[in-house]
């Protein structure tokens, strides 16, 4: 294949090989017939196929051919479950090989920075180990069945406000352990076929044309092989962008912009080598699409109906039940209460909107699982038109609350709420759905709650309701998933993929998002979600990682197989989790690893491993996780590489970020070799901490102190003694030394210094 694309390259024009750059259309790669070159078509995701329909709006948005709407990347990602995400991804790749699809655009693996960001509903964590893990799934899923996947949106796309011109502001530590972290895994060991570059600028340079994100990292680090396209419009230069890395400009522009690359590989400005190995790339892609296409391709719909059903009440986090509110029994009346249950919210807006191929009557659900033996009652409670209270329609819900055993009032954001295109200006619920909830609990004491929304609300009403289900973005199948789930026909076991915060304040955002005209600065660095609820010992309405279940899990047997490390082998981790309730039902585990010390700032503890075990009742089952170097390290930009601090880490097992049950702790020593030069400015406190330096050190400071006599002089005050040689750098014994301590003396404690270290890192 490569040989016969070398062929094709030979033989093109300057021209031909400008125009494979960019679209045909909006959807479609411009096709060389006289060469065989095909078109392919890329369509949205990710949470379900939107394929246009022929001759309806360019941009598909009111008019996409029929396809299964899965749960959301915010829902799916409640579940924690890598191989219901894949089985999720293979059925989109069915349904596009069903419709002469090549490249699905998704998944979007951005980070939850703030829960104002209107897109996150898309998005699938605040956390990048569990945000990879699932991208990583999806594009496993989606490609074993010969269709692409596009990774999106990269990088630092974290807000709607201004994103096609926004200039995201990060430190280089932040943007590798947090924002570039969440795409990492998925790149290089799902190897997705293409990846989307975002609309905004990073630090200064557009992401179309941005050389350190494009080649630096994403081929050259990570080693992507496919190609990179542009968000739709997302081009600012396009001779700059084919030079950092952007081989396909979408949508087409008439080759408009193809001109401009021939101009530049004729003046000389390009060399005609990069844009041949643009040509390389796509055609690559081009061809193993065309090479894997199925003829006659066909999916199952009720099949995918039932998957989406099935994803839902995987998904499901259960956040409230008191006094055993849920499931509800099948008898007696229930009521049924919010407009929601007859004109659900169950995706988000924008292009990721499907035209489902069903759509689950939230009514019909309820009543066909509850069964003959209980009567169900429905009322509006609120208009979705507006959020203006009609003192109507909350009188009738109150009053058919009253005739109900238990109330099940359907609220959360409406469809306007959060969309593409906009952020939220609160995580407030509208002002009828807050009414009515209070409104119902003033005369039901047996309230559930059932929530639609695409990203944390606030809820001043919690403690007057018993039972809360956040269902997210559910899609297509999610009546039926919360009829299941209502009734204990599928037991919860979804866990928040992001922290609920008290109030919009507590977010470590807050105070720079969405930021000033056309720069928004990151300064909360790598505290995001539960790192600085941690680190502020903030206490979140629901922290990352939580989820209750109508059973009980029992944890014992936290294993390690090894007491210490070398950073670059592995340690197997091993915990019992056991099943103690009355009911079937499946737990996520949850590891996190912290430094008990450490000479940088970094987060408490972050996630790195987690697995959703199923447990009949009484079972126990051994779970167990692999750590290697990265589960240690930090990114140092200095030396810009991975790096372990020799030190403790504790490895803590808990049911949710704030819940740790068990805890055991390691010792990791750093093989790294000694990159950092000890110069004159290194300090003697950071030296004296190094059990190899530490001798020479206290050698050369007790000739120092004889020479100078400094620490005699300060024999009454030691504690200052001691802050001073703390950190004073090598240079200041000389300053203070009244020309009894000499600059050679400091240059042969240094050489002797770095022959040691090295003689160290040589043996490891």
């Amino acid at each position: 294949m490569h040989k016969d694309i070398q062929d094709l390259i030979l033989q093109m024009t300057l021209e031909e090989k400008a125009s494979l750059c960019s679209g045909f259309d909006f959807w479609h790669t411009k096709p060389i017939p006289r060469l065989g070159i095909p078109p392919i078509m890329v369509a949205d995701g990710p949470h379900g196929l939107r394929k246009q329909k022929e001759d309806s709006d360019h941009l598909g948005l009111h008019d996409s051919v029929p396809a299964t709407c899965f749960p959301s990347g915010a829902t799916v990602a409640c579940s924690w479950d890598r191989t219901l995400i894949k089985e999720i991804g293979m059925a989109l790749g069915e349904e596009c090989q069903a419709e002469n699809v090549s490249v699905l655009l998704g998944p979007a693996a951005n980070i939850k920075r703030s829960p104002l960001c209107g897109r996150n509903f898309e998005y699938f964590s605040e956390d990048p180990y569990l945000s990879s893990e699932m991208g990583a799934s999806y594009i496993e899923g989606v490609q074993s069945q010969g269709v692409g996947t596009s990774l999106k949106h990269f990088a630092a796309n974290n807000q709607e406000h201004r994103r096609m011109s926004i200039d995201a502001i990060v430190d280089e530590r932040t943007l590798r352990e947090i924002y570039l972290a969440s795409f990492e895994t998925a790149v290089k060991r799902s190897k997705p076929w293409t990846v989307m570059c975002a609309y905004n600028r990073l630090n200064g340079d557009f992401c179309s044309e941005n050389k350190f994100l494009l080649t630096d990292i994403l081929r050259e680090e990570w080693g992507h092989v496919g190609f990179v396209m542009s968000d739709w419009g997302a081009v600012n230069d396009r001779v700059d962008g084919l030079e950092a890395g952007l081989e396909l400009e979408m949508p087409g522009n008439g080759g408009l912009r193809d001109w401009n690359i021939v101009e530049a590989v004729r003046s000389g400005k390009l060399p005609e080598e990069v844009l041949d190995r643009a040509v390389e790339r796509l055609l690559t892609v081009i061809f193993k699409a065309v090479g894997e296409k199925k003829e006659n391709a066909s999916y199952d719909r009720e099949e995918h109906h039932q998957l989406a059903r099935k994803a839902a009440c995987e998904s499901i986090v259960l956040l409230r039940n008191e006094d055993s509110v849920l499931p509800l029994k099948k008898e007696g009346t229930i009521a049924v209460i919010g407009e929601f249950i007859k004109s659900p919210r169950y995706q988000g807006g924008g292009s990721s909107h499907v035209q489902p191929t069903s759509l689950d009557d939230f009514y019909d659900e309820i009543r066909k699982v509850a069964g003959e033996g209980v009567r169900v009652l429905y009322a509006d409670g609120y208009s979705l038109e507006n959020d203006n209270v009609d003192e109507q329609l909350i009188d009738e819900a109150r009053q058919t609350a009253i005739r109900a055993d238990v109330a099940v009032v359907f609220a959360g954001l409406p469809e306007r709420y959060e969309s593409e295109g906009y952020d939220r200006e609160h995580i407030s619920i509208p002002e009828n759905h807050l009414r009515l909830i209070e409104a119902v609990a003033d005369v039901q004491p047996n309230v559930v709650v059932v929530l639609s929304n695409g990203s944390p609300v606030e809820m001043p009403w919690l403690h007057r309701v018993k039972g809360i289900l956040e269902t997210y973005l559910g899609g297509q199948a999610l009546g039926g998933a919360i009829a299941d789930i209502l009734f204990g026909h599928a037991n919860p076991c979804g866990k928040l993929a992001e922290t609920f915060p008290k109030q919009l304040s507590h977010n470590p955002s807050y105070l720079n998002f969405p930021g000033k005209g056309d720069k928004v600065e990151y300064k909360e660095g790598l505290f995001v979600g539960y790192r600085y609820y941690d680190a502020k010992d903030i206490e979140p309405l629901f922290p990352f990682g939580y989820g209750l279940s109508y059973t009980g899990f029992e944890y014992s047997r936290l294993f390690i197989d090894k007491d210490e490390i070398m950073d670059c082998e592995t340690v197997t981790v091993s915990v019992n989790v056991k099943n103690i309730g009355s009911v079937v039902g499946k737990e996520i585990v949850q590891l996190y690893v912290g430094g008990t010390e450490s000479s940088i700032i970094r987060p408490k503890k972050e996630l790195k491993g987690f697995a959703k075990v199923e447990l009949q009742p009484g079972e126990e089952k051994t779970v167990r996780f692999t750590l290697e170097k990265r589960s240690f390290a930090y990114y140092d930009i200095d030396l810009k590489d991975w790096q372990v601090e020799s030190g403790d880490y504790d490895i803590c097992i808990g049911k949710s970020s704030r819940e740790i049950v068990l805890t055991t702790r390691i010792r990791v020593q750093s093989s790294a070799s000694p990159k950092q030069i000890i110069t004159p400015n290194s300090l003697i406190g950071d030296l004296m901490a190094d059990p190899d330096a530490a001798p020479i050190v206290q050698q050369l400071l007790h000739d120092y102190n004889e020479k100078s006599g400094l620490m005699e002089s300060l024999k009454d005050n030691p504690e200052m003694a001691m802050a001073m040689m703390k950190y004073m750098p090598l240079r200041g014994l000389t300053a203070f030394g009244q020309g009894r301590f000499t600059d050679e003396m400091i240059a042969r404690a240094i050489e002797q210094l770095m022959e040691t270290m090295s003689k160290r890192y040589v043996k490891n």
